[in-house]
């Protein structure tokens, strides 16, 4: 008897030592790190719980930038990382974090629009399409008298100013790659020159990607860059917003990638493969989500969506998006765009509002002199502050850290930021007193008009 009961108890306490994964993957939730919003994850949530039983989804939102820096600082635990921007997906592969996946068969082509559907070492493959464009409200741009943008430069335009908004790429990875892709397409300096000018005809940037969409639907402001599924949200007042494709559209996958520390890996395996599964995809162009999927047998017999990607070019058509530059200089992109755009986005504003005035009042009255002035600020607005050869250095670009705000940052990094900044405000003040010598020449009184001296002008 009592060695029976011997028996049973040491069963029990040998039991009770097994780690929890030996249950089983059941025994623990899949824990998911993502910025997708909660309509678009709760359909997820009970197509896997329906297919098993016993088994939970913890969904644990973040901005896909602060998602990026508590995986590689180690402060965020999960099993799968599910987002949009590629390079944020580069950036945690470089670091180690990812573990290796076997694709899954969806039917869908090597590549979309130029870019790869999965990453070529297995570390992350593509679920769904993201098109990249433009959210605008129809009333409030027919109200302005303005037209819909049909291209990246077109928001450089002056009958934008004060029309638009951003999201700042430092808080976005969505707007990130955005900022990130004209870069690699127009060069380091048009880019940037691109987005300076952009920037001059900001109203306003945004804390959040979706707070871009949610300000034109409010009629805070008309038009901003946007990815194509935060521009239809259910929350939005219908007929509010609008989405345009640009003539170079740019149309990259969005994601899905297990890490590689995952403690509950084979939970993890199931929910890729859930969500590349033929009901996975079809969950996708449920109206709450509206994505485009990955595999073109995932539509409508005889459809394919509306400016469908397996049918257009896009933006790299003639020459690929790189995700590894991309996440190798990812943090000095961004301390260069918020340096540069978002905490001078107001003296941006009257500097090229300036310049654009000089520039109108010389074609009614022709001045070399005032040119090559008015040419000069031009130059010092657009002029990065790191040049295109330096950018490309980046071993050195990789040991940048994300900072939080009232932090600070490690010593060489303060330093580069310290350089930046003086670069800026030495191209905006040499800007400034160029404009200022050509309103001057163009009509003396604009001497004393203020920084520029542009706007004492007459019209």
């Amino acid at each position: 008897m009592f060695r029976v009961l011997a028996v049973c108890l040491a069963a029990v306490f040998v039991h009770l030592a097994l780690p929890a994964t030996a249950a089983g993957p059941d025994a623990r939730p899949v824990r998911v790190l993502t910025s997708f919003p909660p309509q678009f994850l709760e359909p997820y949530r009970r197509a896997f719980e329906e297919r098993h039983p016993g088994s939970t989804i913890e969904f644990v939102q973040r901005k896909t930038t602060a998602a990026v820096a508590g995986i590689v600082g180690g402060r965020q635990r999960a099993d799968v990382f599910w987002a949009s921007a590629p390079d944020a997906f580069e950036i945690l592969k470089a670091a180690g974090r990812l573990a290796r996946l076997k694709p899954r068969p969806t039917g869908a082509p090597e590549r979309i629009a130029g870019y790869p559907v999965n990453d070529p070492d297995g570390a992350y493959l593509g679920f769904a399409l993201s098109g990249y464009g433009f959210v605008y409200n129809p009333d409030y741009l027919a109200e302005k008298g303005l037209p819909v943008p049909r291209a990246w430069s077109d928001l450089a335009a002056p009958i934008y100013a004060g029309h638009i908004g951003i999201s700042a790429p430092s808080r976005s990875g969505t707007m990130h790659l955005m900022v990130e892709a004209i870069l690699q397409v127009y060069g380091w300096e048009r880019g940037w020159g691109l987005w300076s000018e952009i920037g001059g005809n900001l109203a306003t940037v945004t804390a959040r990607s979706f707070g871009v969409s949610a300000g034109v639907a409010g009629g805070r402001f008309g038009v901003g860059p946007s990815i194509d599924f935060l521009a239809n949200q259910d929350s939005l007042p219908r007929g509010s917003t609008a989405f345009a494709l640009p003539e170079e559209t740019l149309f990259v996958p969005a994601s899905i990638a297990v890490l590689r520390d995952a403690d509950n890996r084979e939970g993890a395996e199931r929910f890729v493969d859930l969500v590349l599964s033929p009901e996975g995809q079809a969950i996708l162009l449920e109206p709450a989500i509206a994505r485009l999927p990955i595999s073109p047998a995932a539509y409508p017999a005889g459809e394919t969506a509306p400016d469908s990607p397996f049918r257009r070019e896009g933006l790299f058509a003639h020459g690929l998006f790189d995700p590894r530059l991309s996440a190798a200089r990812y943090e000095l992109v961004n301390i260069i765009f918020d340096e540069m755009i978002t905490f001078r986005r107001a003296e941006l504003a009257r500097l090229w509002r300036s310049v654009r005035t000089v520039e109108a009042a010389l074609v009614r009255r022709g001045d070399a002199e005032a040119a090559r002035l008015v040419g000069e600020a031009r130059d010092a607005l657009t002029r990065p502050p790191v040049g295109a050869d330096e950018a490309m250095d980046l071993e050195r670009w990789r040991t940048l850290e994300r900072v939080r705000r009232g932090v600070p940052a490690p010593e060489p990094q303060a330093r580069l930021e310290a350089r930046i900044k003086a670069a800026i405000d030495d191209n905006l003040r040499r800007a400034a007193r160029a404009v200022a010598e050509a309103a001057a020449r163009l009509d003396p009184r604009a001497a004393g008009g203020g920084a520029s001296g542009a706007e004492a002008l007459p019209p």
